[in-house]
């Protein structure tokens, strides 16, 4: 018993650190290391660093004017380095990898930090999402980390944890997605012409999977009601994310409310990253099932 005590001390006294890149919307967390490594929108104008110093609407307003190309880039091996510091274990989440490079690029990292420091680990997690969901899953990294658990044990658990955690989306324009070349252009026109509101969600391999096309905000909100309503999230959480909408993400927040009285729902705005696939007047829904 006293060498197993000994080795749960030594464990305590690592230095243990929750990484993610931008996508994940969040800056800090209250009891825990945290660092987000920054991706970038590049334009043929401009590049915007999404980090904490970013001015998302001075962004949203050159993109309601920009007619050009866009594109995004994953955190470089060096960005990774610099976001996992000095800590001894760090757990690193990621945009999903059908989107971007993110997690190729952390992988990297993992393999040169872990080369120049053997007595550290690192384990890199590809969320197959974005945005709130990603917020959801360190939050509940931030509670493993505090319940004295083994690092291989909290790397267990919340590859567990993602099989319960899923990410909606409702977009009223698709220009960015169109000029990333993720939606085709036709597609982006057509729907902004006729005033439709694209929803979804990520589906398990991590692509963007529309589900409905609806016409005007108040029935696509209403279907991402009904779609959170259908999936038995028990006691669990909704974190809502809008860019530029607050009036649609409260309704929403309300319509959860009434529907779902159990349910813990937040709301945020999105920062870069997220800005940029959202779009203006666009929501992205984290939620997460009660354990079972």
């Amino acid at each position: 018993m006293r060498r197993n005590f000994a080795r749960g001390r030594a464990f305590y006294m690592r230095k243990f650190k929750i990484v993610t890149d931008s996508s994940s919307n969040i800056t800090e967390l209250k009891s825990a290391g945290f660092s987000a490594a920054p991706l970038k929108i590049i334009t043929d104008e401009r590049e915007f660093i999404d980090d904490s110093t970013l001015d998302v609407d001075a962004m949203l307003a050159f993109f309601d004017c920009y007619r050009g190309k866009s594109k995004t880039s994953c955190p470089n091996v060096n960005d990774w380095l610099t976001a996992f510091g000095d800590a001894d274990d760090v757990v690193c989440i990621t945009i999903t990898s059908a989107l971007s490079g993110s997690y190729n690029s952390a992988c990297l990292a993992k393999q040169v930090y872990e080369a120049e420091h053997p007595d550290r680990r690192v384990f890199v997690l590809d969320s197959l999402s974005a945005g709130p969901e990603i917020g959801l899953i360190a939050e509940k990294l931030e509670i493993y980390s505090l319940a004295g658990l083994s690092f291989e044990e909290i790397c267990r658990r919340i590859s567990d944890h993602t099989k319960r955690t899923g990410v909606l989306f409702m977009l009223k324009s698709m220009k960015n997605l169109a000029n990333n070349g993720r939606v085709s252009l036709f597609t982006a026109k057509f729907a902004e012409l006729v005033g439709i509101c694209v929803v979804g969600r990520a589906s398990n391999k991590g692509t963007l999977e529309p589900t409905g096309k609806c016409r005007g905000e108040h029935r696509a909100v209403e279907h991402i009601a009904n779609t959170l309503q259908g999936l038995d999230l028990g006691r669990g959480r909704v974190r809502i994310a809008h860019c530029a909408n607050e009036t649609a993400a409260m309704r929403l927040k309300k319509m959860i409310g009434e529907r779902l009285p159990d349910v813990r729902v937040d709301v945020e705005r999105c920062r870069g990253l997220c800005s940029f696939y959202a779009e203006r007047g666009g929501l992205l829904v984290g939620y997460e099932k009660s354990p079972v």
